[in-house]
Formats: C-alpha cells, structure tokens, sequence
C-alpha cells in the first residue's frame, strides 16, 4: 500500500494539540468581526500573513492576539468544533486537548466560559462521530506558579473533566522546577501530568519534568537524543514524547524536516508519537505531519504503523480501549 494511502486509512490518537493554536485566519476574523473586537488586521489575507513568524516569542505573540477575540462560549464551540472536523477528516478518533485558561482568565473571561465552550463541542463530536476526548489544562510557565495555583483552584469544580494538567508557552528560563508545588498539589487534587521540555529549552528540562513534576509524557522532548543515557531511560520506562515535526521545522528546532531526529528517536526504541502542536500556525493537521514526515525520514509502512499504534500506547485511554484500536491497526492489510 502507498504510504500516504495507509496514513489516510489509520486511525490515530492526537495527544499534543493546543485548541487555541488551531484557530484558522477565517474562523479569527469571523469572531473578531462577530464580537466586535478591533484588530490590526483589515482582512483575512492581513490575520494570514502575520502567522509568518520567525520564532517561538513571535508566534506567541501573534497567538495570543487572536485569542484575544475569543469571549463568548459559542467562541470556543466554535473554535473547537472546527478542530475535530479536521480530526474526522483525517481519521483522528481520539484527541487530548490542550487548553490555556490563563490565556483568557487574564482577559476576564471565566473559566466557567472557556470550558463549557470547548467541552460542548467534544460532548457533540462524540455523539455525532464516537470520537473520544480529553481535556489537559496547561499552566502558562512565563507567569508565576502563584498564577498557576489560582487557576488550578478554579478549575477544581470541572476536576472530573480534565485529565490531566500540562506545562507550556515559553521554555526558556521557566524550567519545571518553577512549578514542583503546584504539580504536586495537582497530582494530589487526582490530574495526571505532562510538560513541555526539551524543545528549546535544555536536556535538564526533561530530566526535570520526569523527576519533580512526575509526568507520564514529555511534550515535544526532542532534545533528549543529547542524552544517551536520558534516552535509554525514556524507552526503558517507556516514556512517551509527543513530537510535532512541523512545528519544529516552523520554530526552527530543526533546519528541514529530513534532518529531524524522529526516526533516530524509534530506532532507539522510544516510544514517539506524531502529532500537530498548533496546526494553524504550523501547516497542518495530523495527516500532513505524518505524510511529510514519512516521505521526508523515509519511512517504512510498519513504522507509520508504529506511529499510530504508539499514539493509543501514549494516550490516557483506558487499557482496553487502547488494545482494542492497536488490534485493529495490526489487522490493517498492507
């Protein structure tokens, strides 16, 4: 089978996808417009153009000013269901959020409005599609943990429905270390936790998140091929890296995708995941970073398949639903 064909074909677990970052030009100025909210941009060409950013500061920079028209909950409906209409197409069935609610809290936008607008739209993606979901709410590692505390005791009343917590915006100077109470009382409130670390910020990041913060997958990660023995830890303990190749390409972690150690990472028998980070901002969605990393690594048909398999591996679903989608991968006829 053409491997772009098999990509097409799998089905696959999306574990690294910040909703905000899927937020098309169209969709940015269709609020903005509906909202009222003023913008420097005066068309959709203008939103598009300025996603041409050069770095990681300037892509946040420009992602947190189109967050900045989201204010009602039939924003954040909308902005989601958008998402999952892409994972139907590119038959994603299950999908671990990421969510900023410091992004909007600061703003003045409740927590209560952000989550019932995301949540609506994943409680209809499952009955209209069966796709499942879980919801991971990120601290924001450029503000203080006294912040990360304040948001974590507002999404208390919604625990049941938010798995896990996570650790993202910018790496550089905010290590894990930063954030050790906070995940600890996380951990103790019954969240699971994950962390950006090892994207642009150092190995020691990674060493850190899997020691203080106790998490069960690195964000990203791929810095840890600097480490020997750091790798050998991940695959012996398992330890799942959700990559995103074309965000790394785009934040120019790596100079071309033929150079990105994704591959190097599965020969070293690390359990590594393919997913799309911010596929707005990114150039695409889950089928695009798995076609243009498998022509660009070269990769073998069984190790496309061992991509999707480690996806449900890597996921917070329960065992048996996890064995149950790896079945049917290992009965996909080449």
């Amino acid at each position: 089978m053409d491997p772009l064909n098999l990509i097409k074909i799998l089905p696959k677990a999306e574990l690294h996808l910040h909703i905000e970052g899927s937020f098309e030009p169209e969709l940015m100025f269709e609020i903005a417009q509906r909202n009222k909210v003023s913008t420097r941009f005066k068309s959709v060409e203008e939103v598009r153009e300025a996603y041409n950013f050069h770095n990681l500061q300037s892509f946040l920079d420009i992602y947190y000013e189109g967050a900045n028209v989201l204010i009602h909950e039939r924003d954040f409906y909308d902005l989601t269901m958008a998402y999952l209409k892409k994972c139907q197409e590119d038959n994603v069935v299950h999908t671990e959020i990421f969510f900023d609610p410091q992004t909007h809290t600061s703003r003045g936008i409740s927590f209560e409005t952000v989550f019932k607008g995301i949540q609506g739209a994943l409680l209809d993606a499952k009955k209209e599609w069966g796709m499942s979901s879980h919801l991971i709410m990120c601290f924001l590692r450029h503000l203080s943990e006294e912040d990360a505390f304040k948001t974590l005791k507002e999404s208390l009343p919604y625990k049941e429905h938010i798995i896990a917590v996570g650790l993202d915006s910018s790496e550089l100077g905010h290590p894990p270390t930063k954030f050790e109470r906070v995940f600890k009382a996380a951990r103790d409130e019954g969240f699971l936790t994950v962390a950006h670390a090892g994207e642009e910020g150092p190995v020691s990041y990674i060493k850190e998140a899997l020691d203080l913060l106790k998490v069960s997958r690195i964000d990203h990660g791929v810095r840890s091929l600097e480490d020997d023995e750091l790798v050998e830890r991940l695959a012996k303990e398992k330890m799942p890296l959700t990559v995103c190749p074309l965000s790394n390409i785009k934040l120019c972690v790596f100079k071309k995708l033929a150079d990105h150690n994704l591959k190097k990472l599965l020969d070293r028998g690390v359990l590594v995941t393919i997913n799309s980070d911010d596929p707005a901002y990114f150039g695409g969605y889950m089928n695009e970073n798995f076609s243009q990393t498998a022509i660009a690594l070269n990769l073998s048909q069984a190790e496309i398949k061992l991509l999707a398999i480690n996806s449900f591996t890597a996921s917070f679903l329960p065992g048996a639903t996890k064995e149950s989608w790896v079945e049917k991968i290992n009965q996909l006829s080449l």
